[in-house]
């Protein structure tokens, strides 16, 4: 019998628990033996059908040698933290899905976890149901990642989707995502893209072998969107969607951001609606290679979760390194990037003439919404400031 313990209780937690119990016979066919849960870490005692292995001590973890992994699903970078420390020192694999500690604290936690000859494992965190870290490190292992982008939030996702289906405003999707689930009360860390920076950012962790600093990372999210741009792209053979991208740069270094972004329809992952995620990988060996599917929800991220452990408990002692250096050196500003931009002006197309010289319009209806030649986000924001500007996107070449 295979112990493990959770910690925390809440949508991923409770699907921890449910795909153990649920799937114990393929769980048990794979390992050789039962796989069970035995403690719970709680905040506070509560009734319900796992009070029987529910503790508010910390130490009844860290101290059980029969418990070999603990699936940490508190979130956030306080308690989730020390006690991720506390069970990786006392010997303990840990799985997680907390994406926020993964992207600010990841690098001291897998040095230390390889100081205990333990795994800490995450594939959770990003993709949550969809298999991405695993394939980055493993399946493509051979080749230089050159640019990871993607889709990585579910609940931006189908704000975007509504916006284009039913033609609802963003208060009026948003609304609509809150009262199906799909968004917190407070929605925050998704609309203003903060969730899919911390997951851009481990992506580029991993690819480039140095740490990305979140608070060098910059994140814009979708609360800016206007309907009238989501029409005016649509109408011109573009989607616009929220993107994390990570991107090694020619002259050697590295940059990562997340912002709203036009895609041609003729690209894949434009045709990526609701809740879905998608994340395109491009080596310099495979080319593209684009990984689909749920990012969220309690079963996809739990099933992802159980994987690791199962990860964790199959490896001998633990699993093949992985890692990356705590330096920052190499990452640049991606103002410097250079691509087209879309802008929706209050002026004329003379007026966008006579700031970015050739573009091709869009729309003229008042205002006027155009591409722009090729020019890094710098030059984009001083060639626009004698401009009325309503809107600016890059678009995705």
């Amino acid at each position: 019998m295979i112990q493990i313990a959770i910690m925390g209780l809440g949508t991923v937690g409770t699907g921890v628990a449910k795909v153990v119990e649920e799937n114990a016979e393929q769980i048990q066919h794979k390992l050789g033996e039962p796989l069970r849960v035995k403690t719970v870490l709680v905040r506070h005692l509560k009734d319900g059908p796992y009070r029987h292995l529910m503790t508010d001590d910390f130490q009844k973890i860290e101290a059980d040698p029969e418990i070999r992994v603990v699936v940490e699903t508190i979130g956030g970078v306080g308690a989730a933290y020390e006690y991720t420390k506390r069970a990786l020192a006392a010997g303990k694999h840990v799985v997680t899905a907390n994406k926020q500690l993964v992207a600010e604290k990841g690098c001291e936690l897998l040095e230390l976890a390889k100081a205990h000859d333990v795994s800490y494992l995450f594939e959770a965190s990003v993709g949550g149901g969809i298999p991405v870290l695993h394939p980055l490190t493993q399946c493509m292992a051979a080749n230089r990642i050159d640019e990871i982008y993607g889709i990585l939030n579910g609940t931006t996702n189908y704000i975007l989707t509504r916006m284009v289906r039913a033609g609802a405003t963003f208060a009026e999707a948003l609304a609509e995502a809150q009262a199906k689930g799909y968004a917190e009360a407070d929605p925050t860390a998704d609309v203003a893209g903060i969730d899919a920076g911390r997951k851009t950012c481990i992506l580029a962790d991993l690819a480039f072998g140095r740490q990305v600093d979140p608070e060098q990372v910059p994140m814009e999210g979708i609360a800016g969107l206007s309907l009238e741009d989501v029409k005016i792209a649509r109408r011109a053979g573009y989607r616009v969607k929220l993107l994390g991208r990570a991107l090694r740069l020619p002259e050697g270094g590295h940059t990562a951001y997340v912002a709203p972004h036009l895609i041609s329809e003729e690209n894949p992952i434009s045709n990526v609606e609701d809740v879905f995620n998608a994340v395109m990988v491009r080596g310099n060996a495979t080319g593209e290679v684009m990984f689909y599917g749920k990012g969220a929800g309690e079963m996809p991220t739990a099933s992802a979760c159980v994987a690791d452990v199962m990860e964790c408990l199959q490896a001998s002692p633990r699993r093949q390194e992985i890692g990356w250096s705590d330096s920052t050196e190499g990452f640049q500003d991606p103002a410097e990037l250079r691509t087209r931009h879309y802008f929706r002006i209050a002026g004329s197309l003379s007026d966008a003439a006579a700031a970015f010289g050739d573009v091709e319009v869009l729309s003229e209806n008042g205002e006027t919404a155009f591409l722009t030649d090729v020019i890094s986000g710098q030059d984009a924001a001083r060639l626009s400031g004698k401009l009325n500007v309503r809107a600016c996107m890059r678009v995705l070449a």
